[in-house]
């Protein structure tokens, strides 16, 4: 999906550097001149992005480039908040402002402990 965004602006992945606004502004405009905004829901932008974590997921596993399954995460991304009148830069202010002050570590096992869930 970024790739065909990124050919439809006649660019090449590391010709342009967008800052994430102008990127969620054209991944909105590239969304709903496709319909997806209008005919698709929250549900079933959801399943894609499943789809594509899974793509993520399968790169990890095999130490191949993840930069375009990541790109391809966050378009989703884009069009579930836009579908519930948000944005990521205020999706991501809300978690970070959940987190900026949490405590904890990451135990041996993977694994968050936040520092209220010791015992």
């Amino acid at each position: 999906m970024l790739k065909e965004c990124l050919r439809l602006l006649g660019t090449e992945k590391k010709e342009v550097i967008y800052n994430l606004e102008k990127l969620e502004e054209l991944t909105i405009k590239w969304s709903e001149d496709r319909g997806i905004i209008k005919n698709s829901n929250s549900l079933a932008q959801f399943a894609k992005l499943i789809s594509e974590t899974g793509e993520l997921a399968d790169n990890i596993a095999k130490g191949r480039n993840i930069e375009d399954d990541i790109g391809d995460c966050l378009v989703v991304l884009c069009n579930i908040a836009k579908m519930n009148n948000t944005n990521l830069t205020n999706c991501w202010n809300v978690a970070y402002a959940d987190i900026k002050d949490r405590k904890g570590h990451l135990n041996e096992n993977g694994t968050f402990i936040k520092e209220g869930d010791v015992k």
